[in-house]
């Protein structure tokens, strides 16, 4: 285990895709992809978080794009994909299937798997669905979907440090209604009043857009409050939470044994409220091959300068 405070690396500059495409699943969805950087460089797929909250163009940032090749897609139901805010056939195995519809599809043997938040769940459960495809791991921000981890964040818990904010959170709930949240979201983020739909979309993506970061950080509140955003993020989130993700409780710390074999990474904010560090070092001592990089001065988001030195240091260490 190592802690770190003094960032040392930041992203690489802006870059295009060399090639785009949609993915036809044959159940309802178009999944959007795209290919960054050398097209003869090493085969790696970067999976964002939420579920819900799509790709962005700093992500592709996060590779040497002289050495890697990196596909990266907007997971069912979200950013470019279509149907938008589409809960019919998704699930985190459904995503399981299309990483590996979309290797097959780009004839990849293997590769680095890069996933934080609910990135670190789905590149978890793929790495240990798929061993044998994945060449070296890098999670961050971990997460995985066990109740406890569910009710820290959207129950009680980090409520408590950040009160004011959470006076937002529960604002669309009735007093009557708040023991469960999660439950008492979905009903309302399932209406077929647009307006309530809305107001509890907005709420439940601000609420994570404002806690994020161990700072505040006005960008990331305001792309959270966005209409468009909130709706695909909300209601996502939401429908994988109340069903745990389709997983049984504890599977991916208990399965952790099954990635012995792979190289990885694992790094965490020491002052992460989205995922606590209890879960990360709890998968560490599951998976003790694997590197642990604690930032001593970091929340949750990937692009915090501690967090990023981190997550550029490991692809730029398995490039070589």
């Amino acid at each position: 285990m190592t802690a770190s405070i003094a960032p040392t690396a930041s992203l690489y500059p802006p870059i295009e895709p060399f090639r785009t495409g949609v993915l036809e699943t044959g159940d309802g969805h178009e999944i959007y992809w795209e290919l960054c950087g050398n097209p003869a460089g090493k085969p790696a797929v970067f999976l964002h978080g939420g579920p819900g909250a799509g790709c962005s163009p700093d992500h592709r940032r996060l590779f040497d794009p002289e050495r890697y090749c990196v596909l990266l897609f907007d997971q069912r139901g979200c950013g470019r994909s279509r149907p938008s805010a589409s809960l019919d056939n998704n699930t985190t195995w459904h995503l399981v299937a299309d990483i590996e519809r979309l290797r097959k599809l780009l004839g990849v043997e293997r590769w680095l798997v890069f996933g934080g938040s609910w990135g670190s769940t789905l590149a978890l459960a793929y790495a240990q669905t798929h061993t044998a495809r994945v060449s070296e791991l890098v999670v961050r921000g971990i997460f995985t979907l066990r109740r406890a981890e569910l009710l820290w964040y959207y129950q009680e818990g980090a409520s408590w440090l950040f009160p004011e904010l959470w006076e937002g959170f529960v604002a669309p709930i009735p007093p009557a209604e708040r023991g469960d949240l999660m439950a008492a979201y979905r009903q309302r983020l399932l209406s077929q009043d647009s307006a309530e739909q809305l107001e509890a979309a907005r709420a439940w993506s601000l609420w994570e857009g404002q806690t994020l970061t161990l700072l505040p950080d006005a960008a990331s509140a305001a792309k959270h409050g966005g209409d468009d955003f909130a709706l695909a993020f909300s209601r996502i989130e939401n429908h994988y939470f109340v069903h745990a993700g389709w997983l049984e409780e504890g599977q991916l710390i208990r399965d952790a044994g099954k990635l012995a074999g792979i190289p990885g990474i694992i790094v965490q904010g020491r002052y992460d409220v989205c995922t606590p560090a209890k879960t990360a070092w709890e998968l560490h001592r599951a998976w003790p091959q694997a590197e642990f990089h604690v930032v001593a001065d970091a929340g949750h988001a990937y692009n915090e300068p501690g967090i990023l030195s981190q997550l550029i240091a490991a692809t730029d260490r398995f490039a070589r």
